[in-house]
This record gives C-alpha cells, sequence and structure tokens, in this order.
C-alpha cells in the first residue's frame, strides 16, 4: 500500500474543525489582549545589544496554552511545534521565525512571578468584565479545595516541598496546598482567590472571599459559626452556610432540609472548580512553593472567568 504524502499542507482536500480549535477561536476573541499586555509592558524587556525579545503578545498568548492545556515549559515548546492550530493562535510562523524555546518560556513565566503579575492579571479581568457589564451581585459563596502536591522524597533534595502540607479529608490524607475562592451567587464568575497549605481550615481565609456589599453569603458546614466574622467583613450579610444537623444518633429534619435549600446555591461554586481541575488540569501542583503555585492558581481563576463567560462576552462583540 502506498504511503505517499501531499506536498504540503496548504492542499489538504478534507478538514474538520476540531475542539481545540474551536476553544482557541473563541478565547482569542474574547481575551482583552491589549489591557493584559500593557499591564505587563514596562517590566517587559525592551530590545537592546543582546538578543531582541520575543514579541510580548506572542509570549503571553504561549503562557496562557500553558495554563489552558496543563503544559509544562518543554511540553508548551513541543506542542507549539506539533499543533498547528496553536501557533495560528501564537502568531508563530516556523516559515519566518522558531517557537519560543523553554528557556524562554521559564523566563517569562519567572518575569511574572518575580512581579507578582498573576494577581494583577486577576484583578484586569475582573475589571474587563465590569466595564462589560458582568457585575458582582449582593451574594457569595465560598468554598476551598485542595490541590495535590508531590509526596513522593524520590526528588534531588529528597524532600518533599516544605510549604506544602498534608490534611485528613473524610477517612483519607492529602498533601498540597487549598484553593479558596469566592465566587458571586448569580454569575458564578471568581472575585476573590486565596492560596494557603492543606492544612488550614476553610474559615480562615474567609475574611479575604467577601468583597463588603454581600447581603447573603453562603458556604459548607466548614464556615459553620462564622457568623460574627462574615458581619465584621459584610456588615449586612446573613449567614447561609449549612448548619449541623447530626447528633449522635439524632438528626435535625428541619436543619436538614435548610441544608439542602442552601445546597442548591451552593453547588454553583462547583462550576468554577470544574473548570479549573478538569478542563484546565490544575489537579496537581507543577512548581515548588506556595508562591509559584499561587500565582498560577491567580492566572487561572481569571482565565476561568473569561471562559465562564464566553458565550456572553461573543454576544457583547458582536461576533
Amino acid at each position: 500500500m502506498s504511503r505517499q504524502m501531499t506536498l504540503g499542507t496548504g492542499f489538504e482536500k478534507y478538514s474538520k474543525t476540531t475542539r481545540r480549535e474551536k476553544f482557541l477561536t473563541e478565547m482569542d476573541g474574547i481575551v482583552p489582549w491589549g489591557e493584559l499586555c500593557a499591564l505587563i509592558a514596562p517590566v517587559y524587556p525592551k530590545a537592546g545589544d543582546g538578543r531582541p525579545p520575543k514579541e510580548l503578545e506572542i509570549m503571553l498568548r504561549v503562557y496562557f496554552l500553558q495554563q489552558w492545556f496543563n503544559l509544562s515549559d518543554p511540553g508548551v515548546e513541543e506542542a507549539l511545534y506539533d499543533s498547528l492550530s496553536m501557533r495560528r493562535f501564537a502568531g508563530i510562523d516556523l516559515g519566518q521565525s522558531p517557537v519560543p524555546d523553554e528557556s524562554t518560556v521559564l523566563r517569562f513565566r519567572h518575569l511574572l512571578e518575580a512581579h507578582a503579575l498573576g494577581e494583577k492579571l486577576f484583578q484586569q479581568v475582573h475589571a474587563y468584565l465590569e466595564a462589560q457589564g458582568i457585575k458582582v451581585s449582593t451574594g457569595t459563596i465560598v468554598d476551598a479545595t485542595i490541590i495535590s502536591a508531590p509526596a513522593s522524597t524520590k526528588n534531588k533534595d529528597k524532600s518533599r516541598d516544605p510549604d506544602m502540607h498534608q490534611t485528613k479529608k473524610g477517612n483519607q490524607w492529602y498533601f498540597g496546598m487549598k484553593a479558596h475562592i469566592g465566587v458571586d451567587s448569580q454569575t458564578k464568575v471568581i472575585h476573590a482567590v486565596a492560596a494557603t497549605p492543606a492544612n488550614v481550615h476553610d474559615s480562615v481565609c474567609l475574611p479575604d472571599l467577601l468583597h463588603g456589599d454581600e447581603t447573603r453569603v453562603w458556604g459548607d458546614s466548614a464556615y459553620q459559626g462564622q457568623t460574627k466574622v462574615i458581619r465584621k467583613h459584610a456588615p449586612k450579610a446573613t449567614d447561609f452556610t449549612h448548619r449541623r444537623y447530626r447528633y449522635k444518633n439524632w438528626v435535625d429534619e428541619v436543619q436538614r432540609a435548610k441544608n439542602k435549600t442552601k445546597s442548591s446555591v451552593r453547588a454553583k461554586v462547583e462550576h468554577p472548580f470544574l473548570i479549573i481541575k478538569r478542563i484546565f488540569g490544575f489537579v496537581k501542583t507543577r512548581y515548588k512553593g506556595l508562591e509559584k503555585n499561587a500565582h498560577r492558581l491567580f492566572v487561572t481563576c481569571a482565565l476561568t472567568n473569561l471562559y465562564l463567560m464566553r458565550r456572553r462576552l461573543w454576544r457583547l462583540s458582536g461576533a
């Protein structure tokens, strides 16, 4: 059987728009590239006597590809050479220039981390959404999820990450960090983010997850007994966190029913977590140290908000 290929990729007779191409087209049209690049530009290297830096927007696009597809620095370099749709999204023409190598990608990531730009990118996306009319309401849902870290000591340092800790959930032990988020009860947009070691109780970060203008706050039973804290940081808020309903051999059916009603709203927080962990693949830490992983968490939450609002943003743009 002959395996001869046609000359070049521009002459294929058959094609199909893949899910990846559709996703990248959607995100390309809604990410506020100008605003985000302007945020990074003051600290980005300028052309001088040495090797000219890659165009800032290309590097930012490559960095976002890393977050969306959970790629390492060498992994994203390889994926760009392998995927035409990724190169097209990043604006890279192999006939004109090579893909940024893993060292260039690493330096760009370290630049963002050194200037704490992850949180600023998150805030900029939030401001962009507000400018598009997607505003935070007076209801906040708070929750936390565990991001696992490698527990093995079979590494160069013969030790685990000192910034990560273990915690018990149910009958199982986990080692890693916690991602804490405050989510708008109407739009499901993440408006507040915090990162801690896994052994920090969920309620510790509660003040950091409230914007202050809430009239209602939802949360699971980890936040029960925090009414005073809620009132201090959101004076007009009513505490709608879950309450205990099991007492040894007795079940408070009234409280159980109330918790079930609250869950219909509280469950909305699971959608952003689904995107962060299942769609964008942030299930495990990639870097060593809480600070680097917290930076990634802020950027991932910013991209999660854009993904959540992508259809609405497309309608607003008239696309």
